[in-house]
């Protein structure tokens, strides 16, 4: 008998149409074009704009795009996961209100929140749902609203972030394609340098928690870029040799949007060129647990059944890791 794998079998995405451009960043804090673009690479990123209006409003769109883009029935997919590190709200959680706003009925729905890694770990772990035969269609979301906890006033992180979603849709397959492998790791040391001080149960919500700014992200940027580029290139060269792929072998990188500078250091450890690199950080920034899904929406046309992919992120907590995969179709078709 052979063995059950997770194919990705489709994608989707949504963006929301508000650009906030470098240009409109320099008149809200002291920074330019040319200071992002050379140190970050980002060019515009989209903002999410509205009353009430979360996460879960971007992922459950995302979702009806696969769904519509893949022509299946919502009340079909038995289970939703969302990796996200900016719910609509503690409870109830926002792959739940997903689902919901989806029409995807019959499914269970959680979250999983490992920062930037957060797609990469839901995409593991819904992989398991499929290799063990409990479920049969498992959709994947990653989404962010980070506009939501970002500080306008800091230069050294608002140019970074942007909002978004996309979702994949996970099936059994028989013939060798889907999520092949994961490497995934943590390491809580890493706190002291990316967090988000208050609003949970250490610190929850006061007069002084609001005054103190606590409720946006705090980045220690060399610390986080130093550990970035070595466990993101180690992972993923690891996964390679595990897997005897050379750099031939290998169709795309696919790699957290968090700095063009750690792209560009990932791809040269694998010995890949930056045309092996899914890239659209220039446009929609960093949108945390969205990135690379929106990178297989983004080139999906160009993927085609077998390439060999080669997922890799790293992220506040430290999380890390890099998933292999074997594409299940051809892109240009859907």
């Amino acid at each position: 008998m052979k063995k059950i794998t997770a194919a990705i079998t489709g994608v989707g995405a949504y963006l929301p149409d508000y650009l906030l451009t470098n240009d409109e960043l320099s008149r809200m804090v002291d920074t330019s074009d040319e200071w992002i673009m050379t140190r970050i690479g980002i060019k515009t990123r989209h903002i999410l704009k509205g009353e009430g209006l979360g996460t879960s409003y971007m992922g459950a769109r995302a979702v009806k795009d696969l769904c519509e883009k893949t022509k299946i029935n919502p009340l079909d997919i038995d289970v939703v996961i969302c990796a996200t590190v900016t719910p609509d709200m503690f409870f109830p959680s926002t792959g739940n209100l997903i689902a919901d706003q989806a029409g995807c009925k019959n499914a269970f729905a959680y979250d999983i929140s490992a920062a930037c890694s957060g797609f990469l770990f839901a995409l593991t772990t819904g992989s398991q749902f499929i290799e063990t035969g409990f479920a049969k269609k498992v959709v994947v979301v990653g989404a962010d609203k980070m506009s939501s906890i970002v500080d306008y006033k800091d230069r050294n992180t608002c140019p970074i972030f942007g909002d978004g979603a996309a979702a994949v849709l996970l099936e059994p397959n028989k013939d060798g394609y889907g999520v092949l492998d994961a490497i995934l790791h943590s390491d809580g040391s890493g706190e002291q340098h990316l967090y988000m001080k208050a609003g949970g149960s250490r610190y929850p919500a006061t007069e002084e928690t609001v005054r103190n700014n606590w409720h946006t992200i705090t980045q220690d940027g060399p610390a986080v870029f130093k550990a970035a580029v070595s466990n993101m290139a180690d992972v993923s060269v690891e996964m390679m040799e595990r897997h005897h792929l050379s750099s031939n072998d290998i169709r795309y990188l696919v790699p957290h949007q968090a700095n063009l500078r750690i792209i560009d250091a990932t791809a040269k450890r694998m010995g890949i060129g930056r045309e092996k690199c899914m890239i659209n950080i220039d446009r929609n920034g960093n949108t945390t647990a969205a990135t690379i899904p929106l990178c297989l929406c983004d080139y999906e046309a160009a993927l085609c059944k077998g390439d060999n992919l080669i997922l890799a992120s790293f992220g506040g907590g430290y999380t890390w890791g890099a998933i292999y995969v074997k594409w299940a179709y051809d892109g240009e078709n859907r």
